[in-house]
């Protein structure tokens, strides 16, 4: 004949809850050593009766084991307490960040100049204090970056003209040749313009 289902609930008789207990108790504590035996844990299982008997079984010393359980549950109580003030570090920091980023975005609309109708006489001067700053920044590093294109420009183009240079040097004798030159075709010119004159 097949068991029923127990139903988890009290046991309202007395005796059958106590026999209940005895058994199940004792199929409890094979159970542990069983697990002990087998895996090599460490097991201890303490249990008190509803009249107040107590139970226990430990694989070890039980003294130990508790000292042990104590131990652990102090260091998983310090680190539960140590990650939850983290966590609310966190939760300051999102908040001081979301913050600032809306600041950020307010300063930047009032640099695009939005929103500048309810700003007072002193945020005025402050963001045209800012703007002065920022362009004179800007210039100088604009004057940086001139400075070193031109000293680049310079020191590229002086290279160049040192073979123009050399070349210049030879050109009184070039000159000269042209000269020459010139003055021969304009003899040769002279010579041959005009049809030879005939004489009868």
């Amino acid at each position: 004949m097949a068991r029923g289902k127990i139903q988890m609930k009290r046991i309202e008789k007395a005796t059958s809850r106590q026999a209940t207990f005895s058994k199940r108790r004792n199929g409890m504590m094979k159970k542990a050593y069983e697990l002990s035996v087998l895996c090599d844990a460490e097991i201890a299982v303490i249990s008190f009766s509803q009249r107040g008997r107590l139970y226990e079984f430990s694989s070890s010393n039980m003294q130990n084991t508790i000292e042990r359980y104590r131990q652990y549950a102090k260091e998983d109580m310090a680190k539960k307490a140590n990650m939850e003030q983290y966590m609310l570090h966190l939760k300051h920091e999102a908040v001081d960040m979301a913050r600032q980023i809306e600041l950020l975005e307010l300063s930047k609309r009032k640099f695009l100049g939005q929103g500048l109708g309810s700003c007072s006489v002193n945020e005025l001067q402050e963001i045209s204090g800012q703007l002065e700053r920022s362009l004179s920044i800007i210039r100088a590093n604009k004057e940086v970056f001139l400075s070193e294109e031109n000293s680049r420009l310079r020191e590229k183009y002086g290279e160049m003209e040192k073979p123009w240079q050399s070349a210049s040097s030879v050109q009184p004798k070039e000159a000269g040749i042209c000269s020459l030159s010139s003055q021969s075709s304009d003899v040769e010119t002279e010579l041959f313009i005009g049809l030879p004159e005939m004489r009868f």
